[in-house]
């Protein structure tokens, strides 16, 4: 899949098949749109384009956003591969495009720059300054500047409206085998792991300490979770705490990863770590040596869990 960081530098060498959005989460009712753009250029004929903008548009025009979302850029890039989409432009999103016409956006960018063949749309979809234009009036461009639009009928796009409530509510609610069966893959978080304070090793459960650049990241609730990551080729499994290690008088909220039978320096690596299982919420224990109890239970849990896999 080619990447593009702007508009500006897409070339389309044939007519393109293209469909836009903020595609959050790349879930099972997003790949219907986007299966159907990757079969529309399975014979060669077109390339299949995903427009997508990050800031998230809602960062921008609303002052007050605080939306969090379900991939980060990376993340979003290597589900959107898989699906076998042949370009994604990921164009920043800013106060200048947002005042593009309805007629300049589609006649210099999707016609222009794109040379769409099709877009493959939401019936619901609006654009233009202030979102004033409408499907109707997509389908009017259309027959001015000869290009088809196939609309995503209002069944669809509930689907997709509907999964992603879904998914980040069971997300924040710590109900990851849930938000995995609408995503159709365990929840991700990506990061560095980084030097922490060192304390699981002092009590037999030394950590990688995930540090998130992206604070726009949905995070789970606090809790004790089954993980998997895969590093140098293998699939490692582990148990990861998000929290603030009340026991211990932490502070900040922190995501600690304690990898079962894996004991390679994983210091300055980026991560990505899938979500499979709550094992229990945050809890603060009396006494250290509590702490090293339930820890030594987790354990016992998490491999109990893989063990069904």
């Amino acid at each position: 899949m080619k990447i593009f960081h702007s508009i500006s530098e897409f070339v389309a060498t044939k007519k393109t098949i293209l469909t836009l959005g903020t595609f959050d989460g790349v879930h099972f009712g997003h790949k219907t749109i986007l299966n159907k753009v990757t079969q529309s250029t399975l014979h060669g004929t077109y390339e299949s384009v995903v427009l997508t903008f990050f800031p998230h548009p809602r960062m921008v025009l609303q002052e007050k956003s605080d939306i969090k979302l379900l991939n980060t850029i990376a993340e979003k890039i290597e589900l959107l591969e898989q699906l076998g989409i042949e370009n994604l432009v990921i164009h920043p999103f800013d106060t200048t495009f947002s005042k593009l016409t309805a007629e300049e956006f589609v006649r210099d960018i999707l016609v222009n720059r794109f040379n769409i063949q099709k877009i493959i749309i939401g019936y619901d979809h609006r654009f233009g300054r202030n979102r004033t234009a409408n499907i109707n009036d997509l389908i009017t461009y259309g027959k001015i500047y000869n290009f088809e639009v196939e609309q995503i009928t209002a069944q669809e796009i509930n689907a997709i409206s509907v999964s992603s409530t879904k998914i980040r509510n069971a997300i924040l609610e710590g109900d990851l085998t849930l938000a995995a069966t609408y995503l159709g893959y365990p929840y991700p978080i990506s990061g560095k792991v980084v030097k922490g304070k060192q304390l699981g090793r002092t009590i037999g459960f030394p950590t990688a300490n995930i540090a998130i650049a992206e604070d726009f990241k949905l995070i789970p609730k606090n809790g004790v979770y089954v993980v998997k990551s895969h590093i140098n080729h293998q699939t490692i499994y582990g148990m990861m705490n998000i929290g603030f290690n009340p026991t211990v008088g932490g502070e900040k909220q922190s995501i600690e990863v304690h990898f079962l039978d894996f004991d390679k320096d994983v210091y300055h690596r980026e991560l990505t770590i899938s979500i499979l299982h709550r094992l229990r919420w945050e809890h603060k224990f009396q006494t250290i040596d509590l702490l090293k109890a339930q820890l030594a239970q987790d354990e016992s849990d998490s491999r109990d869990y893989i063990a069904r896999l």
